[in-house]
């Protein structure tokens, strides 16, 4: 489970972001990206290091090269720990940027993955949207 103060700092740190990238403050929003970072990183391979921070970061990564990177990171955090949630929504979330990079048969494998990690979850919307994404893309 997440430390509650880091949470709290993680979420307090994505609702400024997107207030900043809502108004398009460019200077306010790396400056809190950067914050975010440093959360990760101080807190990585410690107790406090938790995938919900990483999925967070990755997120509000412009960079979709970078980005990537980020969500395969907190994938195997989230591995670690046995997440469900968080092992289908990073799935999820990389699924959508590969193929945003034209990397189709890698988004379906995500997409595949998040759907098996999906099924022990709570959330039926969710599952509903990883079904219909992938039913397209596979009759693509």
């Amino acid at each position: 489970m997440i430390n509650t103060k880091i949470y709290k700092s993680v979420y307090t740190l994505a609702e400024k972001l997107l207030e900043a990238d809502r108004k398009g403050h460019q200077e306010a929003f790396n400056w809190l990206y950067s914050e975010l970072k440093t959360v990760c990183v101080d807190n990585e391979n410690t107790d406090k290091d938790h995938p919900e921070q990483w999925e967070t970061l990755a997120d509000f990564t412009a960079e979709l090269d970078e980005a990537l990177v980020i969500y395969d990171k907190a994938l195997e955090k989230a591995k670690a720990i046995n997440s469900k949630d968080h092992l289908s929504s990073i799935a999820f979330s990389m699924a959508v940027i590969q193929v945003e990079l034209g990397q189709k048969d890698a988004a379906i494998t995500s997409l595949q993955n998040a759907k098996i990690t999906a099924n022990k979850i709570e959330d039926k919307e969710f599952k509903a949207e990883i079904d219909e994404l992938l039913t397209k893309w596979l009759a693509e």
